[in-house]
């Protein structure tokens, strides 16, 4: 009579178990940093279309209240308003962006640098005049999430 029950108990403790990857996944921000194994990118993968808004980091204001509309045909819209600052403190653009390479980050075509975005899920990072992710204390001050 106990061998039925060990039995049991040895199958139901077996079937529960979950296999062991040997690949670990690791997200950070919600994005992926490069292209995915299966070729796609946030170009071709994401719906990327759309208003994105944030308050980015000023040197001599409260912070710069961005706006960036991202457009059928690679056209871009961007508002950014100088919080804190009098006369002549909003500052509006447009044209055209482009994607590096990798199909993940866009270049906001005639303007200063820095002028790069990293295009992940619902969300724009700002990079820096390199073109990298800004890291430390203050990198989440560099998001603009989508509407």
């Amino acid at each position: 009579m106990k061998y039925p029950f060990l039995l049991l108990s040895f199958l139901l403790i077996f079937s529960c178990q979950k296999p062991t990857q040997n690949e670990e996944i690791i997200i950070e921000d919600e994005v992926f940093e490069e292209t995915v194994p299966d070729g796609h990118t946030s170009q071709l993968a994401l719906d990327y279309l759309g208003v994105y808004t944030g308050v980015l980091p000023c040197a001599d204001c409260e912070g710069i209240e961005t706006t960036i509309t991202l457009k059928e045909n690679e056209e871009y819209s961007r508002k950014m308003v100088y919080l804190g600052k009098t006369g002549g403190n909003t500052h509006e653009s447009s044209g055209k962006f482009s994607w590096n390479e990798a199909g993940n980050t866009i270049s906001l075509t005639g303007e200063d640098a820095p002028n790069q975005y990293f295009v992940g899920e619902n969300v724009l990072f700002h990079l820096d005049q390199d073109g990298n992710r800004i890291t430390g204390n203050l990198a989440d001050n560099y998001r603009l999430n989508k509407q």
